[in-house]
């Protein structure tokens, strides 16, 4: 057995020591343990919520980092550059897309004042209809029973001839004499909207011999002064075979007013007229009717075909009127606006379900344009209620045919 410290002697097959030349024991060669490999160094990646602060130009580069490398087991490694770095812009939150921005409801520049005005006009807007439409005077004109639906949407415009509410001043202004009560019907028009198309603006002449449900055969405007808006209606109606859908009166007064309001009306009569009941004196010609003016205008008979000379001044008339009634000069000026509303909401009879947005409707429709048309006639004749006139029966009911 090997003394201590002799166990690494070299031995030969025999198990004797292992001399070199000089008689010394040769010690034996131990096996070379391997270097584990080692595992290059990692660069911790920047942090994610990193701060960065970037520059115009290129992109900022790193100078090249150095890292060790083996080559094999138990050698020395060398080091090898790397590729440069190139700093790319922080990631985006967590959550991705990007951050919306909280609305601003302040108004910026031109466009921000222009929608605080046109709040503002759609807001007034409402105040004034609403105030408007609780102004109108309503009436019971629809009758308990009335002709099934046709197309379209029908109007009966009524001009009264009443004298209530007029002071004395006003009566000697506008020469319409002494209140006679309920009166009758100086203009009866139809107005027919249809749902596609131009409207019809037709007139019913106030001698229009027909028959007044309950009472008989009589003058058309007979029937308003015996039944008011309802029996003027259904008699309309069941002369016509058009139903009503809305009814609007004005009296002489609100009719004056109207027009005095807007600033006056330009009219164009084709001739002369001179007429001391209506309070009239015109030259032929266009000129500025004023409200006494335009009043006694839509009243004359003082022509050669009387009443079917006036139908067609009162058509001529109300589209004047409707036309200087919503010009930007009148809607733009709150010194003609103001007061025509209120004279037309405070003189105005409408139906009980009818509404100021019907009427507004009804102008619209009829600023696109007005077919006008008046019953045909085809004989006057003296009957025990005056002289009347009897419609063309073929005419007339081509007529009716054409808005039914």
């Amino acid at each position: 057995m090997d003394s201590p410290g002799q166990g690494d002697i070299a031995r030969d097959s025999q198990g004797r020591p292992i001399v070199d030349r000089f008689g010394r024991p040769v010690r034996a060669r131990q096996p070379q343990r391997p270097n584990p490999p080692r595992t290059p160094r990692q660069t911790p990646p920047p942090p994610v919520n990193e701060t960065r602060v970037f520059q115009s130009g290129p992109p900022r580069q790193t100078p090249p980092r150095q890292q060790y490398v083996p080559q094999q087991p138990g050698q020395i490694g060398h080091l090898r550059p790397q590729p440069p770095i190139i700093a790319s812009p922080p990631a985006p939150p967590a959550g991705g897309g990007r951050r919306r921005k909280a609305f601003n409801f302040k108004p910026r520049g031109c466009l921000g004042s222009i929608g605080l005005v046109l709040v503002a006009v759609l807001v007034l807007s409402v105040v004034v209809a609403l105030w408007a439409d609780s102004q109108l005077n309503r009436v019971d004109a629809t009758p308990a029973e009335q002709i099934s639906n046709t197309a379209g949407t029908n109007w009966l415009l009524v001009g009264s001839d009443s004298r209530q509410g007029l002071s004395d001043e006003d009566i000697a202004r506008l020469g319409t004499g002494g209140d006679i009560g309920v009166g009758r019907t100086d203009t009866i028009m139809l107005l027919h909207l249809p749902t596609t198309g131009e409207a019809t603006l037709m007139s019913i002449p106030r001698d229009s011999y027909v028959n007044i449900p309950g009472w008989g055969m009589d003058k058309v405007n007979a029937a308003f002064s015996v039944g008011g808006p309802e029996l003027l209606t259904q008699t309309v109606e069941e002369a016509t075979g058009l139903r009503i859908d809305h009814y609007a009166e004005i009296g002489m007064g609100g009719l004056a007013n109207m027009v005095d309001s807007v600033g006056g009306v330009e009219m164009c009569p084709a001739e002369p007229i001179q007429d001391p009941l209506a309070n009239l004196d015109i030259q032929a010609g266009c000129q500025e009717f004023d409200g006494a003016t335009a009043l006694g205008y839509v009243r004359t008979r003082a022509t050669a075909l009387g009443d079917l000379d006036r139908v067609v001044r009162q058509r001529e008339f109300f589209s004047a009127l409707l036309s200087t009634a919503t010009s930007p000069a009148t809607l733009l000026n709150p010194f003609r606006f103001f007061p025509m509303i209120s004279n037309a909401v405070s003189t105005f009879s409408v139906g009980d379900g009818d509404h100021v947005w019907h009427l507004a409707r009804m102008v619209l429709a009829m600023r696109g344009g007005i077919k006008t048309e008046t019953i045909p006639i085809a004989y006057f004749e003296d009957y025990d209620v005056g002289n009347v006139a009897i419609w063309d029966d073929v005419g007339s009911e081509a007529l009716f045919e054409q808005m039914r």
